[in-house]
């Protein structure tokens, strides 16, 4: 079974809403506004891209991303990764050329049948209803979160306000860093 990552940047009160500075969000940008950059804080969106055998987007995230992330460098290693993204709208011919080899999922079926597949982890970034459902459906087994010491308020949150059993987390790495992010990784407990 392959392993499903959730990757975030959260605020301490659990918003991801537009970290990037994407319009719409009063917040935007709230990643790189009066925060200093550290790089270490971020070595393991390294890691994440030598790891991650395939990407998961829902339909907004992959529309914004793949604007942008397949000619940025930082970004390489995601280039010739599969990609899937969960849409019942999106079709054939509203995906990107120059992004590698994308299939569309309709439903969290498709997504817990392709966890069953062969091959490495599958990270998943942005997508943060697509994240809601996952985690709601116990398909997420871990969570690599980079927490800003900030609070947004408003906002989408990583998280779903579900009302569900207690879902366990194991935490299994953490780094602070002198700029007040943290790094957070947990394993789901199933």
């Amino acid at each position: 079974m392959r392993t499903l990552i959730s990757s975030a940047f959260i605020s301490l009160d659990g918003v991801v809403d537009s970290p990037g500075g994407e319009p719409g969000y009063r917040n935007a940008g709230w990643t790189f506004k009066g925060v200093e950059f550290l790089p270490e804080a971020f070595d393991i969106k390294g890691r994440e891209q030598r790891e991650a055998t395939a990407m998961l987007l829902g339909r907004t995230s992959y529309e914004a991303f793949s604007a942008v992330w397949p000619g940025m460098e930082d970004f390489a290693g995601y280039k010739v990764m599969p990609k899937y993204v969960v849409s019942t709208t999106l079709g054939a011919d509203d995906l990107v050329t120059n992004w590698g080899e994308t299939t569309i999922l309709r439903s969290l079926d498709e997504v817990a049948a392709l966890k069953e597949t062969r091959g490495g982890p599958i990270i998943v970034h942005g997508s943060a209803s697509l994240n809601q459902a996952l985690s709601d459906a116990g398909l997420i087994d871990r969570y690599h979160l980079i927490v800003f010491p900030l609070l947004l308020g408003a906002g989408k949150r990583l998280f779903s306000t579900t009302d569900k059993d207690t879902q366990k987390l194991k935490l299994v790495e953490h780094e602070t860093y002198g700029n007040g992010l943290q790094k957070n990784v947990f394993d789901v407990v199933h």
